[in-house]
């Protein structure tokens, strides 16, 4: 799996599929999500807009990645 540093609390998901490489263009990555072809921790996403924390798992065209925020999610 491979890890996605971010310097936010943070990351839309259709920009964590951009820069983890997975697509190309912000259109690529609605189409994915729209098309129910993208997961995140296990449950297929629909938002594109879906905010990722750290420790949160993306799978995609048979890729995954997961976040590594330098400011961890908050604790509740």
């Amino acid at each position: 799996m491979v890890i996605i540093n971010i310097r936010d609390e943070y990351i839309k998901l259709g920009q964590a599929l951009k820069l983890a490489g997975l697509v190309g263009t912000g259109v690529e990555a609605k189409e994915a999500v729209h098309a129910g072809d993208v997961k995140v921790n296990g449950e297929t996403e629909f938002q594109r807009g879906k905010k990722l924390y750290h420790g949160d798992v993306v799978e995609y065209d048979e890729n995954s990645f997961q976040i590594n925020s330098v400011i961890p999610k908050k604790q509740v």
